[in-house]
């Protein structure tokens, strides 16, 4: 059973709306990870509009952190959650949304997560967000996927420790250059797909969609990961 996982900064949608809807399309996602997608005026309408002219659904609750799982009709929601992590005066709110999903008798528990600005903040959150993975995919025998923001490059303390408890899936089948910020010109890879080790990678990294659109969608790129789970 292959299943596509994404991930994507929306920018709160403050860019090109027709071309992010384009770009999303473009993914042919099952599952996408969202970050900085709406979360103040009218955010549900927003989200659920923007999800639904990209062929895709909302299926994790609430609005912290901006963080979301969005899922095509193809894929069943067996459980869908959402979690404050550890605050840090100071620093704004962080959070993670996860959805347990299936597909093609796969189970997957896929989780979406925006990481600060912040060192200690950063590293925290990462082995916090892993131990709410592993918490969520345990009573479905469901393989961890963790797709988002990580605000920071693979040599890094938050990144090395996502990359060691799962599998990068750029580093182990990279598709593109794999840089992600900014847009319009990027110079590193900041956004990523974490997969369990017991998924075969097929490929990661880059999306197929035109130039003008992935530099006007959002002042991220976004990352899709084609995974094998099974025979």
């Amino acid at each position: 059973m292959t299943i596509r996982v994404g991930t994507y900064n929306l920018h709160g949608l403050r860019d090109s709306v027709p071309a992010l809807i384009r770009v999303i399309a473009a993914m042919r996602a099952d599952v996408l990870c969202v970050q900085e997608a709406p979360r103040f005026y009218r955010w549900r309408a927003r989200r659920r509009a923007l999800a639904a002219a990209a062929g895709l659904r909302v299926a994790t609750p609430g609005r912290l952190g901006g963080v979301a799982v969005l899922v095509s009709r193809r894929v069943r929601v067996l459980r869908a959650e959402s979690h404050a992590l550890r605050a840090f005066l100071g620093l704004e709110l962080r959070g993670l949304a996860v959805a347990v999903v299936e597909a093609g008798g796969a189970r997957l528990a896929v989780g979406s997560l925006h990481l600060d600005l912040n060192d200690p903040a950063r590293v925290h959150h990462a082995a916090e967000a892993v131990a709410l993975m592993e918490r969520a995919a345990a009573p479905f025998g469901a393989a961890i996927v963790l797709g988002g923001d990580v605000n920071e490059q693979p040599h890094q303390p938050a990144w090395r420790y996502l990359g060691g408890r799962l599998a990068d899936c750029y580093a182990v089948a990279p598709k593109g250059d794999g840089l992600t910020f900014p847009a319009a010109r990027p110079a590193v890879r900041i956004d990523g797909v974490f997969a369990a080790r017991e998924t075969r990678v097929v490929s990661c990294g880059a999306v197929d969609a035109g130039i003008t659109d992935l530099a006007g969608a959002s002042d991220h790129l976004p990352v899709i990961a084609e995974l094998r789970l099974g025979h």
